[in-house]
C-alpha cells in the first residue's frame, strides 16, 4: 500500500486510549494518510483497544465487522491493551491484518506495506521490555485535550490486568511534558487533562514529582483550564489539593478510585490504602475547596465481598462527601490473582449491587448539582449538540447546558444556573458577570 491513501481510527477505553490514538494518527498524516471516518470507505483502520470491560474482545470484532463493511479491502491494524494481551486471538478474527502490542503500535506506518499485508500478522514483544515512554495529547477536540503525562503501572492490583497491558511506570520529563502542553494550548484547546494509567507515580522514571509537574504546568502553560484524571488516594497528597485549592488553572475536580469501603476487601485486592486515608483526603478536599466535584471509582462483587463487606462500602459511599461514582461490576481477567480467591459472587448479585450503586450515584450528583442552582459559573462550552442545545461544563464538572445559537463551541460565558433536569444536566441562561472561576 503507497502513501497517501485515507485512514481512520476507532477507539475503545480510556482518556489515555484517545490520547495515543490521535499520536499515531499524526504520524499517519506526516506519512501522507488523510483522516477520515470508519464509515468513509477508509484505505486504513486503526482500532485501539482496551482490556478493561468484558466485553474486550465483542467490541473489537464489531469495530472490525463495521471497518469491513465500509471497505471489504481496508488494511485493518489492531493496538493497544487487549492486543497487548490476546494477540492470537485477534489474529484470528477475520480481516485483520496486524496486531501491533504496547511498543510495536507507534510504529505502525512500518506495517502498512503491500509486502506486510498479509492476514494476521502478530508482532507483540514482551511487556517487560517496554521502557520507552511515548507522549502525546489528543488532538480531535479543541475544547478538551487530553494530555498523556505518564504510562504503565507497578501496583499490580489483584484484579488488574494494565500492568500486564502497559507494562511498568514510566513518563517524560517535566520540561517535555510542558512542550507537549503548550503545543495543545497553541492547537487551540482551552482545557488540557492530565491523564495516564497512576499519574501520580510521575516522576519515577525522571527523579521528579506529579507534584512538581502541576506546579510547573501552572507557571508556564498558558491555557484557561487543567484537569487532573484519576489519581490514586495515597499519591494526593496534601501539597497537591492545596496547590489546586490556589490555582486559577486548575479546576475544583478530583477523580480518586476506592474500589471497596471494607478495609478487608481492600487487601484482598492489594490496594495501597485503607478507607481511614480515604476518608482523611476527601476532608482534606472539602476544607480547602466546599464546592469540588469528587468522583469515585468502585468495582462490585469482588470474590470475598460478602453482604456484610458491600453493606460496609454503601453506608461508606452514602456518608462521604462526594459527588458521583463510576461503578464498575468485577470480572474475572486471565493472569490476575483474583480469580484464585475462594467466594466467588454469583453474577447476579454483582449486577444488583452495581444497580444499587448507580442508583446512589445520581442522588450524590444531583446533589452536588443542585448546590449551585441560583448561582453564577463560567462554563466551556464544547462541541456536542443535542435537540438544539449546546453543553459545556462548570469548573466544577456541572454540566450546563443553554439554546446552541446563543453561543459557540470552544467559548467560556459566565452563566447563571436554573434548574437541574432528570437527564443529568442544568439548564442555564447566560449571566452579564465576568468570571472565569
Amino acid at each position: 500500500m503507497t502513501p497517501g491513501g485515507t485512514a481512520a481510527f476507532h477507539t475503545l477505553g480510556c482518556k489515555l486510549n484517545f490520547s495515543e490514538t490521535s499520536t499515531i494518527a499524526r504520524e499517519l498524516a506526516q506519512a501522507g494518510y488523510a483522516r477520515v471516518g470508519i464509515d468513509d470507505a477508509p484505505d486504513v483502520v486503526v482500532i485501539n483497544t482496551c482490556s478493561v470491560t468484558e466485553q474486550a474482545d465483542a467490541k473489537c470484532r464489531n469495530a472490525v465487522r463495521r471497518a469491513l463493511t465500509s471497505n471489504p479491502d481496508a488494511f485493518i491494524a489492531v493496538i493497544g491493551c487487549y492486543a497487548q494481551l490476546k494477540p492470537n486471538d485477534i489474529s484470528k478474527i477475520e480481516g485483520v491484518n496486524v496486531v501491533l502490542g504496547a511498543r510495536e503500535k507507534f510504529n505502525l506506518v512500518d506495517y502498512i506495506s503491500e509486502e506486510k499485508r498479509t492476514a494476521g500478522t502478530i508482532s507483540v514483544g514482551p511487556i517487560k521490555e517496554v521502557k520507552t515512554f511515548v507522549p502525546g495529547f489528543s488532538s480531535n477536540d479543541r475544547t478538551r485535550t487530553f494530555l498523556k503525562v505518564q504510562d504503565g503501572c507497578d501496583y499490580f492490583c489483584s484484579f488488574c490486568t494494565i500492568p500486564l497491558a502497559r507494562g511498568r511506570s514510566r513518563n517524560a520529563s517535566i520540561s517535555e511534558t510542558i512542550h507537549s502542553a503548550q503545543e495543545a494550548a497553541a492547537q487551540g484547546a482551552r482545557e488540557i487533562v492530565l491523564t495516564g494509567v497512576n499519574i501520580g507515580d510521575f516522576g519515577k522514571s525522571t527523579g521528579e514529582s506529579f507534584y512538581d509537574l502541576v506546579q510547573a504546568l501552572d507557571a508556564q502553560v498558558d491555557v484557561e483550564r487543567f484537569r487532573i484524571s484519576s489519581i490514586e488516594p495515597n499519591l494526593l497528597t496534601p501539597d497537591i489539593i492545596a496547590l489546586v485549592a490556589n490555582s486559577k488553572k486548575f479546576q475544583p475536580h478530583f477523580h480518586i478510585p476506592l474500589q471497596s469501603g471494607s478495609d478487608t476487601v481492600l487487601k484482598s485486592m492489594r490496594r495501597r490504602y485503607r478507607t481511614e486515608l480515604y476518608t482523611s483526603r476527601i476532608q482534606n478536599i472539602r476544607e480547602l475547596l466546599p464546592h469540588a466535584s469528587i468522583g469515585v471509582d468502585v468495582i462490585t462483587g469482588f470474590p470475598n465481598e460478602d453482604e456484610s463487606a458491600f453493606r460496609t462500602t454503601q453506608e461508606f459511599l452514602l456518608d462521604l462527601p462526594i459527588s458521583y461514582l463510576h461503578v464498575f461490576t468485577y470480572s474475572e481477567r486471565a493472569k490476575t490473582t483474583a480469580p484464585r480467591m475462594e467466594q466467588s459472587v454469583p453474577m447476579e448479585t454483582r449486577k444488583q449491587r452495581t444497580k444499587l450503586l448507580r442508583a446512589l450515584s445520581l442522588k450524590k450528583q444531583r446533589a452536588h448539582y443542585e448546590t449551585f442552582v441560583g448561582s453564577t459559573r463560567p462554563v466551556l462550552f464544547e462541541e456536542s449538540q443535542e435537540e438544539g442545545l449546546r453543553f459545556g461544563y462548570t469548573p466544577e464538572y456541572v454540566r450546563v447546558a443553554v439554546p446552541e445559537s446563543m453561543v459557540d463551541a470552544n467559548s467560556i460565558h459566565a452563566v447563571q444556573i436554573e434548574q437541574i433536569h432528570a437527564a443529568g444536566y442544568a439548564s442555564a441562561r447566560l449571566s452579564n458577570v465576568s468570571t472565569l472561576r
